[in-house]
């Protein structure tokens, strides 16, 4: 696998653009549509077969919204940040960038990305329905790949801010783990601004978000991979509320109420009132199947300030992942 991510790693990212009439089918006709395997806010996603090579793709279809100038900025933007996170094998690779015009005349762009054959939210369904659990070293090995791949973002001053198994793309084969969807990605680095906060999936949601933080960074994605790998361990959501104070209470329930001892500020946040009062219980009494190492990490990850829990560079060296062959990773 390292070999194949090597390689992947030198492939350049090209750019057509394809703006006469008939763009956009003369940009497709280098592709061959197979199956559409999703719908997300800004398109239709496609398996494809490149004409040329045979080269299995994901074609992500967007049309943009007009504006003076063509192209709008953010659309670029987005293009940009993830030609540079491309560079990392564990997020997912964009090969190249179709643009071309529809019969109304509008803008069409065509992201061309490597093909993953499932995702994290398959793979654990699947064990789920066999009642089947996930084996401790795989759950090792892609919780270690998902780490390096949000600590790499982090290091290029990128947060996710809607890491779910859903978007956590597989190789089924050599079990390689990439990020996915980073469409919602902002460079935190300047300026930091207020984010809206609805776009986040409930589940994997950071306290602080839905208390109504107008600011915050990079630890949302790390409480993100935690409720991430309690799921693994047990196929279950750790916390699966079904409205945004709903799921406040399921974290409240396992993890204790939080106070001004345990979370310097949080009755200050937009979104706190009094809520029901709760001891915090043992995460070990919820989250079956972790060893002594697991459960330290998982306990970091899940802490309530958000500058108390660990950075994903910092969980990389974590014990847990001791006995993981990091050089295949």
């Amino acid at each position: 696998m390292a070999a194949l991510h090597h390689q992947a790693a030198a492939a350049p990212v090209t750019t057509t653009t394809t703006t006469t009439e008939g763009g956009e089918l003369r940009a497709m006709d280098l592709y061959e549509k197979l199956e559409k395997v999703g719908e997300g806010t800004y398109g239709k996603v496609y398996k494809a077969r490149e004409k040329a090579t045979g080269r299995i793709v994901a074609l992500k279809k967007t049309r943009l919204p007009e504006d003076d100038e063509g192209v709008p900025p953010t659309a670029l933007r987005e293009v940009s940040l993830l030609r540079m996170l491309s560079q990392d094998s564990h997020v997912v690779r964009l090969l190249d960038l179709k643009q071309g015009q529809n019969k109304e005349g509008q803008t069409i762009l065509y992201l061309v990305f490597e093909y993953m054959d499932t995702d994290l939210k398959k793979f654990i369904r699947a064990h789920r329905q066999n009642l089947q659990k996930i084996p401790v070293p795989t759950v090792k090995i892609l919780m270690y790949q998902l780490c390096k791949g949000v600590a790499f973002c982090h290091g290029r001053g990128v947060l996710h801010r809607d890491l779910k198994p859903h978007n956590l793309l597989m190789d089924r084969k050599t079990m390689a783990l990439k990020i996915a969807d980073l469409g919602l990605s902002r460079s935190f680095t300047v300026p930091l601004k207020k984010y809206t906060h609805e776009i986040l999936t409930l589940w994997y949601r950071a306290p602080e978000v839905l208390l109504g933080a107008a600011h915050y960074s990079t630890p949302v994605d790390i409480w993100s991979v935690g409720c991430i790998f309690a799921e693994l361990a047990t196929t279950q959501p750790l916390f699966a509320g079904d409205s945004e104070v709903q799921q406040l209470l399921h974290i409240f329930k396992l993890l204790g109420t939080p106070n001004e001892q345990v979370w310097p500020g949080v009755s200050k946040l937009p979104n706190w009132h009094e809520y029901p009062q709760w001891n915090p219980s043992k995460v070990s009494d919820l989250v079956h199947g972790l060893d002594a190492d697991a459960l330290d990490l998982l306990e970091k990850m899940l802490q309530y300030e958000p500058s108390k829990r660990i950075s994903a560079k910092k969980a990389m060296e974590h014990p847990y992942f001791n006995d993981v062959n990091k050089e295949l990773y």
